[in-house]
């Protein structure tokens, strides 16, 4: 088993405490109504949605993928910053045994933000993965942050 880190970072024109509300706090809320081709539902199935509570993205017809489970290590609402663990579903494949996951949204000078990702790839094995081959993860994942930014930057009053 081994694990395999990978970063990315971007700037974005929405306020840090915006982008986290939305991406973070409300997403399960928010990311199906803004993404119902691909997303169906996403519902807390374990706790009160804090640390320690458990998730699972359910995905249409029009994903490669049925559903994931994440499981929320930590929320750090001061900072902005949210740890979580994809532990479940079929977007591991047999190669991956989970995929970890640290999201901060830092302030930037023009009062947008730097979003930064990190994602460690937990292979099973001596698997190894390479960059390449989640590119499709990576962009899906910005592509997501992209469809919030508009949704935020057309509605200024929604998260302020």
């Amino acid at each position: 088993m081994g694990i395999t880190s990978f970063t990315q970072e971007f700037t974005c024109p929405i306020a840090p405490s915006r982008m986290y509300k939305a991406l973070i706090l409300e997403s399960n809320q928010l990311i199906p109504k803004l993404l119902p081709k691909f997303i169906k539902s996403v519902e807390v199935i374990q706790g009160d949605g804090g640390a320690g509570s458990i998730e699972q993205v359910n995905f249409t017809e029009a994903s490669h993928f049925k559903y994931v489970k994440h499981r929320l290590d930590e929320l750090d609402k001061d900072n902005f910053v949210c740890k979580y663990t994809m532990i479940e579903g079929d977007a591991l494949g047999d190669k991956l045994e989970s995929i970890a996951y640290e999201v901060k949204f830092e302030a930037a000078s023009d009062g947008g933000c730097i979003c930064k990702m990190i994602s460690k790839y937990n292979t099973i094995g001596d698997f190894e993965i390479k960059e390449e081959e989640i590119k499709a993860g990576k962009d899906s994942a910005i592509g997501i942050y992209k469809v919030v930014e508009a949704y935020l930057l057309e509605n200024p009053q929604v998260y302020a």
